[in-house]
């Protein structure tokens, strides 16, 4: 097996890092443990710019002290409305080590969204990024008596505002040191004074349906949890990683900034989403989490490099990929790779497979890691082909993310893995949800008891929503969401999520939503992937004036069309799909027909495209 990596390197860290008991006693032995060393990275205007942990720590002061000097109080709530930037992980330290409550708000919601996030949390000072950001708390502003004071990260185009409530993080920084001369302690005394039962962030589930709920998250599920990922995917002082999904999300906000925090793991922010691609090949990190979509799309991005290759490029490729292939079978089947097949794995590397790494970015990478929806087992084939496994996670918001993880020493695609060793998960007998029970599970759903009473049952296993099947060796699988499970009017269940994951492996298709319950056939409404179906149409001379023509063109209908082909091949007639929907407007995380993290909402799809629907299943 070490002919694709080196186990060692993937062993799990029992040992303790850091003490401590809550989120600021491990981030201050942080700073006086490894001062001098960066933690974080920040690309701004070409140049990446690095921060220590002293500087990281004098900031953090700063901020706390200065929120101090204006009557934040142990226990208050204060936002943060911002990107994924070096500012939010200062914010967010800084309210902790004051003894507050930590909340993030996603960047691309709405300013109705800014203000109902604000009343539920009873939020007394907002962190903004930038003017765009401002403009949204500026709009609420009036119901919201409870915020005392807006405070702006970036203040470009804002040089001439004079607002009595608004004010720059400098300013805030500069409060902050006054305060700090007159009281000298006052930022580490209040960071010892918070307790492991304290609540210290708040985390709002995106979810599909209804209001966003805020999850509670206290000290020592935070510290206990992130002890924990050591245990399951170690890293160390060593390791870089690239810090881009959004920060209010769990993923990020425990998988990135409280991880990396515990174990030293260096922080690359990336300079927007949109430069993702660019930025991994730039930081090439040893670690590399995200969610489905982005492996997807660097994926497609190398499909279509192959496709504008020449021939010998491309059967170099195809020789290759073969290689890696056939010993990541034999791995998966945890069979012996021969001698003559590692040796011609070494030849495909240097003919091809070190420069896809190198391409995507992951030549470094000790581990992949992936989670937030269902993956697509044949794209970790892929990846585990190229030389670089991919390790599955399965979390909830309510878990305080990753709950279970496959091994790198047993890789089964498909699977999200046995549970980790520090919860317990089991099934539920009659409708085999996953249920799961542990010190990591969140502390119920602010100012909605009866939503926490119906999560948490009175032995204490949280009820996921999620179904799924276990294996003999404990691997768990997800078959479906509990709501989501199609029941068609022959009678036949139908998972849809196995189906949508085997049309996302198209590099022209980017999300899909399977139709059917107590219909007569399956239907698919599909979002393309714009940028490659644009390229396939501007290589097959298709014409198209927008968006909504290219979906409507009939090339790009039969390119579809034969994507759906491939996969329904895969599945038994009755669980074939008949008919597809292609979206015709663009949408981004600010439409409604999208979660935060970029996913389809089933029921609001289904709701908001009733009449395309209906036209799918007319004779």
């Amino acid at each position: 097996m070490s002919v694709l990596w080196d186990l060692q390197h993937l062993q799990a860290n029992t040992q303790s890092v850091l003490s401590g008991n809550t989120i600021p006693a491990m981030f201050w032995e942080a700073v006086n443990k490894r001062s001098a060393q960066v933690w974080l990275r920040q690309k701004h205007m070409g140049l990446w710019r690095s921060h220590t942990w002293q500087q990281t720590g004098d900031a953090v002061q700063e901020i706390a002290a200065g929120l101090m000097s204006l009557g934040f109080q142990k226990g208050e709530c204060a936002s943060t409305l911002a990107n994924t930037v070096v500012e939010w992980v200062w914010a967010d330290l800084a309210i902790l080590s004051a003894g507050g409550v930590s909340n993030g708000i996603y960047p691309t919601d709405a300013a109705s969204q800014v203000q109902y996030l604000c009343e539920d949390s009873r939020t007394t000072f907002l962190f903004v990024e930038d003017d765009e950001q401002l403009d949204k708390a500026l709009e609420v502003r009036a119901h919201l008596p409870q915020m005392r004071k807006i405070v702006v990260f970036n203040m470009d185009g804002l040089r001439g505002l004079e607002d009595p409530d608004v004010l720059s993080l400098d300013a805030l920084r500069q409060l902050g040191r006054s305060y700090l001369q007159a009281h000298p302690g006052a930022v580490q005394a209040a960071a010892a004074a918070c307790q492991p039962e304290d609540l210290a962030i708040l985390v709002y589930t995106s979810g599909t349906t209804g209001k966003p709920k805020g999850a509670m998250h206290l000290h020592k599920g935070l510290v206990y949890t992130v002890r924990g990922f050591n245990t399951l995917l170690a890293q160390d002082e060593h390791d870089e990683r690239m810090c881009f999904l959004p920060l209010c999300h769990i993923a990020e906000r425990m998988g990135g900034e409280y991880f990396s925090l515990y174990t030293g793991t260096k922080l690359n922010f990336v300079e927007n989403p949109q430069t993702v691609p660019e930025n991994v090949r730039e930081i090439a990190p040893t670690v590399f989490t995200a969610v489905p979509r982005v492996w997807e799309k660097l994926y497609s991005g190398v499909m279509i490099a192959l496709k504008e290759s020449g021939r010998l490029q491309q059967a170099a490729y195809g020789w290759s990929i073969g290689v890696g292939t056939r010993i990541a079978d034999l791995v998966l089947a945890q069979a012996p790779v021969g001698a003559g097949l590692k040796l011609q794995f070494k030849l495909a590397q240097l003919l091809a497979l070190n420069n896809v790494r190198r391409l995507i970015g992951i030549h470094r990478a000790r581990y992949l890691v992936t989670g937030a929806a269902p993956i697509s087992p044949e794209l970790v084939r892929w990846y585990l082909a190229l030389g670089v496994p991919m390790l599955e996670v399965w979390g909830m918001t309510e878990t305080c993310g990753a709950s279970t993880g496959v091994p790198a020493s047993r890789i089964k695609p498909g699977s999200i893995g046995p549970a980790a060793s520090f919860n317990e998960i089991r099934l539920a007998p009659d409708t085999h949800e996953i249920l799961v029970r542990g010190p990591n599970v969140f502390a119920g759903y602010l100012n909605q008891p009866e939503k926490t009473a119906e999560t948490i049952d009175a032995e204490g296993w949280l009820h996921t929503g999620d179904v799924g099947a276990m294996d003999a060796d404990g691997y768990l699988r997800i078959t479906d969401r509990m709501k989501d499970i199609l029941i068609t009017a022959g009678g036949k269940n139908i998972t849809p999520s196995e189906l949508e994951n085997d049309l996302k492996f198209s590099p022209y298709i980017t999300d899909a939503v399977v139709i059917g319950d107590k219909r007569a056939y399956l239907t698919v409404i599909i979002m393309i992937d714009q940028e490659n179906v644009e390229k396939f149409a501007q290589d097959a001379d298709v014409p198209f004036s927008n968006y909504a023509s290219l979906t409507r063109s009939p090339e790009v209908q039969a390119l579809i069309q034969a994507e759906l082909d491939r996969v329904n091949k895969k599945f038994a007639r009755v669980e074939q799909i008949k008919k597809f929907f292609l979206l015709e407007n663009q949408l981004s995380a600010e439409d409604e027909e999208l979660t935060p993290t970029m996913k389809l909402k089933r029921k609001l799809v289904e709701q908001k495209y009733a009449a395309q629907i209906t036209a799918m299943y007319r004779e």
